[in-house]
């Protein structure tokens, strides 16, 4: 059932690696409703359970998926342009943001929020100021910017939540301050 001007197209190549990230979307989807039947459904602030967003994202996830999984088998991503010849992905800047990622839910009942959201600020801002080439992403006062620069978004963040929406978020301290 293959259409044999698709599979003589120079893109029949590219239908498999489309059709398996129309596939990766849906299991996503379908293992996020799968999760959403165990969240209680009983009807919170403004009317709306807990599981709204789950079961909300799942079924745009499924959606999307078999969307995706359509067009790959129909013909590719009939759009997409030839990608250029450009460099290779920078994989150090995809560690370090990763490991900012990976130790903030690591570290986040250790360190509290504030903490380990400004170390995972540092830590991606660092993989992206190498991916790009900065000279200065290895200097004190960068680090130091950085730090700054992370903590002043993440504690207006913590506050909003803990003392304006009444939001639990693990903390430093039992303060609710830090």
């Amino acid at each position: 059932m293959t259409n044999p001007e698709i599979a003589a197209s120079p893109q029949a190549g590219a239908l498999w690696p489309q059709t398996l990230v129309g596939v990766g979307v849906l299991l996503t989807g379908l293992l996020l409703a799968m999760g959403a039947i165990d969240i209680s459904s009983e009807a919170g602030y403004g009317g709306v359970g807990p599981n709204f967003l789950p079961w909300l994202v799942s079924i745009v996830l499924t959606i999307c998926g078999g969307w995706i999984i359509w067009e790959a088998r129909t013909g590719g991503f009939r759009e997409l342009e030839a990608a250029p010849d450009e460099e290779p992905a920078y994989w150090p800047g995809f560690v370090w943001v990763s490991a900012g990622l990976l130790l903030n839910a690591a570290l986040i009942t250790t360190l509290g929020f504030i903490l380990s959201c400004t170390l995972a600020y540092v830590l991606a801002v660092q993989g992206l100021r190498r991916a790009n080439g900065q000279a200065a992403a290895n200097q004190p006062r960068t680090w130091l910017l950085d730090c700054l620069t992370g903590f002043l978004i993440a504690a207006p963040v913590y506050w909003a939540f803990t003392k304006f929406l009444a939001i639990n978020l693990p903390g430093l301290t039992n303060t609710g301050w830090l």
